[in-house]
């Protein structure tokens, strides 16, 4: 009897704590699948400025400018290392030829790299931005401070105003985000070096006025003398023919009279 009562006390204890324990020990959590990572965004194509400038042009000048002022790595640092991006003026290696007063070849160091500093924007503008950058007055450049420019857009066509020289974009050599380079017909020259007494633009040559021939004193000479001619006057022509006429008819009354007396 006392066995029994210890047996069923004995499995009344062990439910209570096999319950006991399945309470406490909670079933694992199902296993979550991993957050995907977003792909990085691609990085920018880099942009050789040098490359460019060799492949297109001629620009040789302007590139050995820009690498002997140093301005070259400012220009480089600012296309592929900022999000505002750069505008580039480059003039051809005849726009520089064409240079005769004034010239750079009198210019110290450090004024040369401003003059290239100017031919540059610290910003990203297509041809279609320049409709509303005519609108402003001044456009600052890379030189800062005076070096400021003046654009106008006529129909789609772009002139530039640098103050010495008016010029004008001929070409997109590149104009693919961050990086614009435009090719222009004249070197830009700043007022600030050059001063504001800017020789005037020369005018052109006028064309000769060709004097009719029936004018010219040959043709007078000429007809003058045609006029004075004997042989051309009218008079001494008529004249001419009633001398000939009275000497025939002299002649053929000579003739009849003869006969006559023959007769």
């Amino acid at each position: 009897m006392e066995f029994s009562m210890i047996f069923l006390v004995s499995n009344i204890l062990l439910l209570l704590s096999s319950s006991a324990f399945a309470k406490t020990v909670s079933p694992p959590a199902p296993a979550l699948s991993p957050t995907p990572t977003p792909a990085p965004a691609p990085a920018p194509d880099f942009v050789n400025l040098t490359e460019l400038l060799s492949v297109a042009g001629p620009f040789h000048t302007f590139l050995q400018y820009l690498e002997s002022t140093k301005v070259l790595d400012t220009f480089q640092n600012q296309a592929n290392n900022t999000e505002e991006g750069i505008t580039i003026f480059v003039p051809k290696d005849s726009a520089f030829a064409s240079l005769k007063k004034p010239s750079l070849s009198k210019l110290k160091d450090d004024q040369i790299k401003q003059v290239i500093l100017f031919h540059a924007l610290p910003h990203f503008y297509s041809l279609a931005d320049f409709k509303n950058l005519s609108q402003t007055s001044l456009t600052p450049t890379f030189a800062g401070g005076d070096y400021t420019l003046n654009f106008t857009d006529d129909s789609g066509s772009v002139r530039i105003n640098s103050g010495w020289s008016i010029t004008k974009v001929t070409s997109a050599v590149h104009a693919t985000d961050p990086v614009a380079i435009y090719q222009v017909d004249k070197v830009l020259l700043p007022e600030a070096i050059f001063g504001t007494d800017i020789p005037p633009v020369p005018a052109p040559a006028p064309t000769p006025d060709i004097a009719p021939a029936a004018d010219s004193p040959t043709a007078h000479s000429a007809a003058d003398s045609k006029s004075s001619s004997p042989s051309s006057s009218p008079d001494g022509s008529s004249s001419y023919k009633i001398t000939s006429y009275g000497i025939w008819c002299n002649i053929v009354l000579a003739t009849f009279g003869v006969v006559v007396m023959l007769l």
